[in-house]
């Protein structure tokens, strides 16, 4: 790798650009402060992929390439139907990769943005999937820590992907600085004059805040400003959650508030969620099936 590169932000690969050995570029799907994420053609596995990359003016950085190695090992932990795939990595190289499963649908932050809310029928389930991989991964002694709408991917079933903040119990108990993205962080991962620890609570706000933006449209708390510090950067340390419109029955709206909680211990574990939520989405109504005859001749 030439200094030139290391210098460059992007990696600017075109379409058929090799970007390893065998395995050629597509297209850019996106990035975000230290990645960039391309679809490409996988000779090996005769298949397209997600090729996830440090940027090149990161990989002198050893604490990027630390927690990119951390998000690896958590891949390589967890195997569940709502979580990526890893099909190969290499955190020490010229170019730190994870190669990933490519997942067609999407983002249920794109859904939102366009449709304003999901159906009924859409959130339910979806709340059914996502407390599944959550209970799944703290039954593993893991937390994800960054759920939120753009971190799940809607195609069938439904994917929680980006496990780069994700870590064990035993490190997340110590951590007291801010992890995850703000609008979706519990009181205690905010880092903030609280002395309650991280734990499997805390994916449960992160679920609880995409339930209610995913059947309302918008956040249960204020916006914060993330150039300030304290409440006025999370509103949630000093704010009640707006209520659910009374169109939606306590069956529904309560379970989602009680993730809400600021007491972590008082929010219901992904288990309690999903028996909360399961007999709501059997009561779904289904959808008719209409045979088609043909016209007598």
């Amino acid at each position: 790798m030439t200094v030139m590169e290391r210098e460059r932000a992007e990696w600017g690969f075109e379409e058929g650009e090799e970007i390893l050995p065998g395995r050629h570029a597509l297209d850019l799907l996106g990035g975000g402060r230290r990645y960039e994420v391309y679809l490409a053609w996988d000779e090996r596995l005769h298949s397209v992929v997600a090729l996830k990359l440090l940027r090149p003016d990161r990989i002198g950085n050893p604490d990027d390439r630390a927690v990119l190695r951390e998000e690896v090992a958590a891949l390589r932990r967890l195997h569940h139907p709502v979580l990526p795939r890893c099909f190969d990595a290499d955190v020490d190289g010229e170019r730190p990769f994870v190669v990933l499963e490519y997942l067609e649908g999407p983002r249920l932050s794109t859904l939102i943005r366009r449709q304003r809310a999901l159906a009924v029928e859409q959130a339910l389930p979806l709340g059914l999937q996502l407390a599944s991989a959550l209970h799944y991964m703290h039954a593993e002694g893991m937390l994800h820590l960054d759920v939120k709408p753009k971190n799940i991917v809607m195609g069938g079933p439904p994917r929680l992907v980006d496990l780069s903040v994700a870590m064990p119990f035993e490190r997340a108990v110590r951590h007291t600085d801010p992890v995850g993205t703000d609008a979706y962080m519990a009181p205690e991962q905010c880092g903030v004059g609280r002395h309650v620890e991280i734990g499997p609570g805390t994916d449960l706000w992160g679920l609880g805040v995409t339930l209610y933006e995913a059947m309302t449209g918008r956040l249960p708390f204020p916006r914060g400003d993330a150039d300030e510090a304290g409440a006025l950067r999370f509103p949630q340390l000093v704010n009640e959650p707006a209520p659910l419109p009374k169109a939606f029955p306590a069956v529904l709206s309560d379970p989602v508030l009680a993730c809400l909680r600021e007491d972590p211990g008082a929010r219901p574990v992904a288990a309690e969620l999903f028996r909360a939520l399961e007999p709501l989405v059997g009561a779904l109504p289904t959808v008719p099936v209409v045979t088609q005859r043909r016209p007598r001749i």
